[in-house]
């Protein structure tokens, strides 16, 4: 009990206390984590656990879409956005049809601009 009690407020004092990029990057972490429980639960038939996991997944990128300013950003973020847009609604076509082929087709998209995010974050870091 209170080693879960600390990990809970540690968790929470990480999240107020986390710059925007650190937490971009944890909510990119967290949809690699998604969208991996939510294709294991597809290989489970654990419908409702695929269906949970995916919608946490999509909802991280429909924020991504909301809190990229495509008028700073130009050409680069358009095509940003046009991968967020591929990514969610491939996680909804996976939903409708629970189907892993198209799972083990969206993680690594997922886990790519989880990457390239922490890329980003670690040549900012290096420029300060």
């Amino acid at each position: 009990m209170y080693a879960q009690n600390a990990y809970n407020a540690y968790k929470t004092n990480s999240v107020n206390f986390a710059s925007k990029e650190q937490l971009l990057l944890m909510l990119l972490d967290g949809s690699v984590k998604f969208s991996k429980i939510a294709r294991q639960a597809i290989e489970k038939k654990d419908i409702p656990r695929a269906h949970e996991n995916i919608v946490k997944t999509q909802d991280i990128f429909y924020e991504l879409m909301l809190t990229l300013d495509a008028t700073q950003t130009g050409e680069w973020g358009a095509k940003l956005l046009g991968i967020y847009d591929f990514i969610i609604r491939r996680l909804r076509d996976a939903n409708t049809k629970k189907d892993l082929k198209i799972m083990d087709e969206v993680i690594p998209l997922v886990e790519s601009v989880r990457d390239m995010w922490n890329e980003a974050y670690k040549v900012s870091k290096q420029a300060k």
